[in-house]
């Protein structure tokens, strides 16, 4: 496990140093709430359009697309789609471990040596973090350890229950 490549910070996505971001994007890659609003207000009109241009049926659920970041000072932005939580009996779990591995496998086919990351799926989403952030972290160390470019994963993350969710996680691995 490449748990040292693995960073926690609080604040808003956006202001990371990253070479790439990924955004909690929706099935249909039209702008929303939350991560994804805030991307899309940083990025300008121009993601929507690029959005619309490049992937025109949108990203399925587990999956991510690139596209250019814009007015976002990062190489790319990755728009990884992450389930609706309805209670785990869905392959939920399954779903958001292949958002993150894609995610994280299209950085670094991008050549991105740093990426930062969301907590996928736990907000309007509502995936407890007590699931979600040892699925992220596992995918992030798989992700470090992979032979690739790719050196740090900074989960960027909303607040203090968010943060001690992925630091246990951390602990875990």
């Amino acid at each position: 496990m490449a748990a040292s490549g693995i960073q926690l910070r609080l604040g808003n996505i956006v202001d990371s140093g990253a070479d790439c971001l990924v955004n909690a994007a929706n099935s249909s890659l039209i702008r929303g709430g939350g991560v994804d609003g805030a991307i899309h207000r940083a990025a300008g009109p121009e993601l929507q359009v690029a959005l619309g241009r490049l992937h025109p049926q949108g990203c399925p659920t587990g999956q991510a697309v690139a596209t250019p970041a814009f007015q976002i000072p990062v190489r790319f932005l990755i728009h990884a789609v992450g389930p609706v939580w309805r209670g785990g009996g869905e392959q939920e779990e399954d779903l958001l471990r292949s958002a993150y591995r894609s995610a994280f496998e299209l950085a670094a086919q991008l050549g991105c040596r740093s990426v930062a990351a969301p907590a996928i799926s736990t907000g309007i989403y509502s995936f407890p973090l007590p699931l979600a952030a040892p699925i992220a972290v596992a995918e992030a160390g798989r992700a470090l350890s992979a032979g690739t470019e790719l050196e740090t994963v900074e989960f960027v993350l909303f607040d203090e229950p968010a943060r001690r969710s992925f630091a246990e996680a951390m602990r875990r691995e």
